[in-house]
């Protein structure tokens, strides 16, 4: 909302002040205007401000002494210089100082919007940019995968155990459960977090394709290669490389990458020299490579290399106690300035507690983003899901009170594995009362 950004205003002529306030208070910003630098300074001890607009000749501290005080107060605040005094050199200066842009009276209205506008939005790049440094910076002692339930839990607890070991790790589950995030967390969390993570997927390229994407090549090794290249494992060398989809990896792929893992060194493209290579190697697969290596279509030998451990990415519908965080967390994550949800209706959060996901959370992703790219207001309504989520049929609409509370308390205990501490959880009340729903709807002897 506008009303939340607060601007100040610094001019010397009341006129000025007034003319301008009332401008802005007509747009719906909130405002504050002062007569000099030191007032405005004061008033950034009281309140933060999004944005100044100040006059260049001020009484006592000019424009640009307030402009170099406001960016070390707050880097964040962007500032805009008003001045009856324009000259290239002065707006090169207050340029040069942090200011976003600079406007000479008198000035077009319109055009004075559209400058808040561009300086509002670069604010809150900037401030974006800021709160990932530090999840970034969070992360490396806490890997911020989403979700509190049992499975995650567990799941991050193993991350972090096996983040500190040098071991390769397969990474199994279907798709769209986050396979690449759970790489990117062991990395993250592990002493090669400073290197470089590189990621391929098996399925995209050619044989062809893929050895020159992994191992690089010489000048001259083909037609066309003037210079020589280094590949994804040279690029990544003291890092960390994930393998997705490693079940498409073609079989004399498969030879050239076992030899790598055996030896730890490796050929360019038309090269005869060696070049040692020290790398961690992660995979995933959304299928059983045990029933690839009886196939005859994967490695037996480079199916044990890369299955030191494994780890399962465990599908939505096992951990739906989770869905709620979910989908706030994915909201959050893709919201605008003006695509913004802040309420999810419970209509809406039932129909997706209920939802199967075949896309798991990858599905639940794209669902929050559609919905905030429909939505026309601040809470997430039914109608901004998709049609087929919609449109599941309900087993029975002419169904008791009593006949829909035992369905759906047998529903939540089916998705939680009978975990009655989840499932109360997810219902909204406490243990206790679930029990003594489900005895007097005669579910506790059956679920006990």
């Amino acid at each position: 909302m506008m009303s939340d950004i607060k601007i100040l205003i610094v001019d010397d002529e009341e006129i000025a002040r007034d003319n301008l306030t009332h401008v802005l208070n007509k747009e719906g910003y909130t405002t504050v205007a002062v007569g000099s630098g030191s007032e405005a300074l004061q008033q950034f001890e009281k309140a933060e401000f999004e944005l100044v607009l100040t006059d260049l000749m001020l009484p006592g501290m000019n424009g640009i002494e307030l402009l170099e005080h406001i960016k070390e107060k707050e880097p964040s605040t962007q500032v805009i210089v008003i001045t009856g005094h324009a000259a290239v050199t002065t707006a090169v200066s207050a340029m040069q100082h942090g200011a976003h842009s600079y406007i000479a009276k008198p000035f077009n209205l319109d055009e004075l919007r559209a400058q808040i506008r561009k300086a509002l939005e670069c604010r809150a790049l900037s401030v974006e940019v800021l709160r990932l440094r530090q999840v970034l910076a969070q992360g490396k002692q806490d890997f911020p995968l989403v979700g509190q339930g049992d499975e995650i839990l567990k799941l991050k607890s193993t991350i972090k155990q096996l983040a500190n070991m040098n071991c390769n790790v397969l990474i199994q589950g279907e798709t769209g459960t986050g396979k690449e995030l759970i790489a990117r967390g062991i990395h993250m969390l592990s002493p090669r977090s400073e290197e470089r993570f590189m990621a391929i997927n098996c399925g995209t390229f050619t044989a062809e394709l893929m050895d020159k994407e992994l191992f690089g090549h010489e000048r001259e090794a083909f037609t066309g290669a003037q210079r020589g290249q280094k590949g994804i494992l040279e690029v990544a060398n003291g890092g960390t490389v994930f393998f997705d989809e490693m079940s498409e990896l073609p079989l004399n792929m498969q030879v050239k990458l076992l030899r790598v893992l055996q030896e730890r060194t490796f050929l360019r493209v038309g090269g005869t020299q060696e070049i040692p290579i020290d790398i961690r190697v992660l995979a995933a697969t959304n299928c059983d490579l045990k029933k690839n290596v009886e196939k005859g279509t994967f490695r037996q030998d480079l199916f044990y290399r890369l299955n030191v451990v494994t780890l399962s990415s465990p599908p939505l519908r096992e951990h739906r106690e989770d869905i709620p965080v979910l989908i706030g967390h994915f909201l959050e994550k893709h919201r605008t300035p003006v695509q913004a949800i802040n309420t999810i209706s419970q209509e809406t959060l039932d129909t997706l507690m209920n939802y199967p996901f075949p896309g798991n959370v990858r599905e639940l992703e794209n669902i929050a983003q559609r919905a905030l790219a429909l939505s026309k207001g601040t809470v997430f309504t039914p109608d901004l899901l998709p049609r087929e989520i919609r449109d599941i049929p309900h087993d029975n609409p002419l169904q008791t009170l009593e006949e829909v509370e035992s369905h759906h308390i047998e529903k939540v205990l089916l998705a939680t594995d009978g975990n009655k501490t989840q499932a109360a959880k997810i219902l909204g009340i406490d243990r206790v009362s679930l029990w003594r729903k489900m005895k007097r709807l005669g579910l506790e002897k059956e679920k006990s």
